[in-house]
């Protein structure tokens, strides 16, 4: 099959030699105007030598995303082999066959290989998202390479990509299923139980890259009063209940979120007491009203999504972590997150520093956190580190 070469700049092949699976757009002599977005494309270095194989897509600074430093073909058969080797590293996590976890990520975009595709497993569901035009061009090669390696254990396969693509093309799309029909299930965390709507919740349905982070919640909720901020559907609240938590507030502006933890508490088992809040979360902590926590979950969506509202996010995530410091109890726990890539480990942390000294208090670094191994890091794209996260023991 034939395919477009694009050919780089001397000197510019040195990322690809690095292993990096991005190429930007001014790393190339000239793009052909002809050139589709989402074409497979080869990769040339400047003396004509192969280099990769990739996607194209313009309108940005990434033109390649690369699949394969390989001279094949990208078909049904390079699918199959990345699926599957997918697969196999979910195995080696125990994930698989996992008597009390039928839940997690299979495909990890560039921490998998493969830039632009997440897959997630949802007890008999699958959810394929796709994040570039050329990953959405091959996804009915990569649901036929899910039910390949899963057979009869997948349901229903739904393809969920239209606000995750540029909008010029994701308004020429639908979101669709590709297998079966069937749009919720129950899924099993940790034991913990889940309903999961596939075309409702938000990204593919639910947040799998905490799952650790909510079991470390076993070691410290016993006896102890829990807030969760930004709870969504409930997972870390749902797991201090479980683990014995006295009493948990769980707060949201989302009531469809809302409505939905309140199904999931139901399908779970515990002794302690709830409480759901439908409120803004400052305005929640800046309520003197309500009881300081042994424990305060921070876990906000993200509030900087590129480099040009990174100040902006810095600002939201220190007034969000001095106040939620103000609400710990003397001798609690803060576990705060951010998922903004561009909030990079050191400037997360830099902010949670200004937030400690202005809540006046004394603070100490009892773990960092992270995503599951289930949403790996590529070890040639730190980028991929987007989840961060402090458990941090508070004194007044």
């Amino acid at each position: 099959m034939y395919l477009t070469t694009l050919k780089l700049k001397k000197d510019k092949e040195i990322s690809i030699y690095r292993k990096h699976p991005w190429i930007f757009s001014g790393a190339f002599f000239d793009i052909p105007k002809t050139i589709e977005d989402g074409e497979t494309v080869r990769v040339l270095s400047y003396d004509d030598k192969f280099l990769a194989i990739g996607h194209y897509q313009g309108g940005g600074s990434i033109a390649v995303r690369i699949l394969t430093y390989k001279d094949i073909p990208i078909d049904q058969n390079f699918w199959n082999d990345t699926i599957s080797n997918a697969v196999l590293y979910r195995k080696n996590l125990g994930l698989l066959d996992d008597a009390h976890t039928n839940t997690y990520r299979l495909q990890h975009g560039e921490g998998d290989g493969i830039p632009g595709l997440i897959i997630d497993i949802y007890n008999d569901l699958a959810v394929i998202q796709c994040h570039s035009i050329g990953v959405h061009r091959c996804y009915n090669q990569i649901a036929e390479a899910i039910l390949s390696c899963y057979k009869s254990k997948i349901d229903s396969i739904y393809i969920r990509s239209k606000d995750t693509l540029p909008e010029i093309y994701g308004k020429k799309i639908v979101d669709t299923f590709y297998s079966g029909s069937k749009e919720e299930t129950i899924i099993l965390e940790n034991s913990v139980k889940f309903k999961i709507n596939i075309i409702t919740g938000q990204k593919t349905g639910f947040f799998l890259d905490q799952r650790e982070n909510r079991a470390l919640l076993n070691y410290f909720s016993k006896d102890k009063t829990v807030l969760n901020c930004f709870c969504y559907t409930g997972g870390f609240s749902i797991y201090a209940l479980m683990a014995g938590a006295t009493k948990v507030d769980s707060v949201d502006s989302s009531q469809k979120a809302m409505d939905l933890l309140e199904e999931n508490l139901l399908l779970n088992t515990f002794a302690g007491d709830h409480q759901s809040y439908c409120a803004n979360v400052l305005h929640f902590l800046t309520d003197d009203t309500i009881p300081d926590y042994d424990i305060v979950i921070v876990d906000p969506p993200a509030f900087a999504k590129s480099i040009h509202k990174r100040h902006n996010a810095v600002l939201a995530y220190k007034r969000l972590n001095t106040l939620a410091l103000r609400k710990v109890k003397n001798g609690g726990f803060l576990c705060t997150f951010s998922c903004s890539q561009v909030v990079g480990t050191q400037l997360f942390y830099d902010t949670i520093v200004s937030a400690g000294i202005e809540a006046g208090k004394k603070v100490r670094v009892v773990r960092s956190l992270s995503q599951g191994p289930d949403h790996p890091i590529n070890l040639f794209h730190p980028e991929g580190h987007y989840l961060k996260g402090l458990m941090l023991y508070v004194e007044d």
